[in-house]
C-alpha cells in the first residue's frame, strides 16, 4: 500500500467520528475473532457442573452455563466461526453476483435476460425460508450455512452490479475506452467494475451483518452449527430456556456480542464506500 494510500484510508477513518467508532469496533472484532482463544481465561469446551449456572463474577466475567462452561470464553471463541461464515459467504455472493450482474448489464441481450430471472427466482423466496430449506436439504454443516447464506445474498449484488454497469456502458469515457483498442471484457473489468465498486461496499457492510444474523438465526433452530461448537445463535437459543428461571446472563451476553456485530457493520458501510470511491482521492 502506496502513502497515498495510508493517508486517504487515515482521513477517511479520522474525519467521521462514526466511522473512527465503526473500524475500532471492527478491529476488536477482528482481534477476537484471530486471537480469541489466546485471550480467554478458561477452555470453552470444558465442562465443570459443580460451577454450573453461577452469575457473573470476577472468577467468571459472563458467569456460566447449565454445563459450567465459562460465557465470556465461550462468547470470545465464538467470534471467529460467527466472522469466518459471514466473511466467507458474503465473499462468495458479492464474487459471483457482480460478475453475472456486471455482464448483464453490460451486454444486454439474452445474458441479461436469463440472468434478471434467475436472480428474479432466488428473491421471489423469503430469503430466511429459503436459507432454512437449502441447508436442511444439503445437509447441516458450516459450509452449506456458507452456500445457503451466499445464495441469499447473491442477488443483491447482481442487481446492484447490472443498474450501476448499465447506466455508465454508454458513458463517453467507456466509448473512449473502446475506441482504443480495448476488449469488451477489459473495458468492463478495467474501467466499468472500478466505478461501480464504491456504492457496492455499502452493500457488503449490511450483507456482513445480515450474514451473520442468518448464520445465528440457523443455528438457533437448530439447522446451523451444532453444539458444543462455541457459536452466538447457539448459546443464545440455550441460554433462552433459563431465562424464566432467572438465568438471564446466558442469553443475554450472546445476543449483545451479536447486536454489537451488526452494528458495527451497519455503521461501516459509508467508511467503506469513501476508502474504495476513486472521487475521495482527489
Amino acid at each position: 500500500m502506496t502513502a497515498e494510500a495510508l493517508r486517504h484510508a487515515r482521513y477517511v477513518v479520522t474525519e467521521n467520528p462514526v466511522t473512527l467508532v465503526a473500524f475500532t469496533l471492527f478491529t476488536l472484532l477482528v482481534t477476537a475473532a484471530l486471537f480469541g482463544p489466546l485471550l480467554v481465561p478458561y477452555d470453552p469446551l470444558a465442562t465443570n457442573t459443580l460451577v454450573a449456572l453461577q452469575p457473573p463474577s470476577w472468577d467468571h466475567w459472563f458467569g456460566t452455563d447449565h454445563l459450567g462452561r465459562d460465557v465470556f470464553s465461550r462468547v470470545v471463541v465464538a467470534a471467529r466461526l460467527d466472522l469466518a461464515i459471514a466473511v466467507s459467504a458474503v465473499a462468495l455472493s458479492f464474487v459471483v453476483g457482480s460478475v453475472i450482474g456486471s455482464i448483464a448489464g453490460y451486454y444486454g441481450g439474452w445474458a441479461d435476460r436469463i440472468i434478471s430471472r434467475l436472480v428474479d427466482t432466488v428473491m421471489a423466496f423469503p430469503l430466511f425460508v429459503l436459507a432454512m430449506g437449502i441447508v436442511a436439504a444439503m445437509g447441516n454443516t458450516v459450509e452449506n450455512v456458507v452456500y445457503a447464506t451466499a445464495i441469499i445474498n447473491l442477488p443483491f449484488y447482481a442487481r446492484m452490479a447490472r443498474a450501476e454497469v448499465n447506466v455508465r456502458r454508454n458513458a463517453g469515457w467507456v466509448a473512449a475506452a473502446r475506441l482504443s483498442g480495448n476488449s469488451g471484457a477489459r473495458v468492463l473489468a478495467c474501467h466499468l467494475f472500478p466505478n461501480v465498486l464504491p456504492p457496492m461496499m455499502v452493500q457488503v457492510s449490511l450483507n456482513l451483518g445480515w450474514a451473520i444474523l442468518n448464520a445465528a438465526g440457523l443455528s438457533f433452530i437448530g439447522l446451523g452449527v451444532t453444539p458444543p461448537t462455541p457459536e452466538w445463535g447457539i448459546m443464545v437459543a440455550e441460554g433462552a430456556n433459563y431465562i424464566v428461571s432467572g438465568q438471564w446472563w446466558l442469553a443475554l451476553f450472546p445476543g449483545l456480542a451479536l447486536m454489537l456485530a451488526v452494528f458495527t457493520f451497519n455503521l461501516m458501510g459509508d467508511g467503506l464506500r469513501d476508502l474504495i470511491d476513486p472521487q475521495r482521492r482527489t
